[in-house]
């Protein structure tokens, strides 16, 4: 049966879809990966119709099921991957429900910005209610800086759970993407890569 991860946050630009391709790459590694695109944007469709046209890349499962069938389909994913990753809607609506529901565990990424703070709120919120395991994971971050160590104290002060592996703010995140890859793929050497390592080790330690 798959580990199933949920990526959601309700404010757009946090870097939700990126992160989902970004893991999607990286779990394919070692196993079955199916996607699972409810965002009506559909941005992650379209990172994997671009890949689909790259050779030689690790084959992902690309579903977009939402509504009365998401629930179904997420099942049959499950019975046939080793992971699947979905990429919630920007907003806390059936379907995202639905998807949180069903996750083993939900990633919330967080710029560092208040803004970006209280938006997870209600995401984490309904994932405690749910009875399923979250996490924040900072994203887009730099290195140093007031308004970060503002916000990890905010979330320290709440007791929000939070990896400890934080995601810079990298250009070749999004320049891979835009390539229907990964970074692992395109610069598996760099900065962004290890930190993208760490990040999958912290959620290999949440499955058992």
């Amino acid at each position: 049966m798959a580990f199933v991860i949920t990526v959601a946050q309700q404010k757009g630009g946090a870097g939700k879809t990126t992160l989902v391709a970004n893991l999607a790459v990286a779990f394919a590694a070692s196993g079955r990966v199916a996607l699972l695109d409810i965002d009506p944007q559909r941005s992650l469709s379209r990172w994997h119709a671009i890949r689909a046209g790259k050779p030689g890349r690790a084959e992902l499962h690309l579903s977009e099921v939402a509504g009365w069938r998401l629930a179904a389909e997420l099942e049959r994913l499950r019975k046939s991957h080793d992971v699947v990753l979905i990429d919630s809607p920007p907003q806390i609506e059936t379907d995202a429900r639905l998807a949180i529901r069903g996750a083993d565990l939900v990633i919330v990424p967080v710029q560092p910005s208040l803004p970006d703070l209280w938006a997870a709120e209600g995401t984490l919120k309904l994932a405690a209610a749910e009875k399923r395991k979250v996490r924040i994971v900072l994203n887009r971050t730099p290195a140093s800086g007031k308004l970060r160590d503002l916000v990890i104290g905010q979330i320290a002060k709440h007791d929000y759970p939070m990896f400890a592996t934080t995601l810079g703010n990298r250009v070749g995140l999004a320049t891979a993407f835009a390539d229907g890859l990964g970074i692992l793929e395109t610069s598996g050497k760099s900065v962004a890569a290890r930190e993208l390592r760490e990040l999958v080790a912290e959620i290999e330690a949440l499955r058992s």
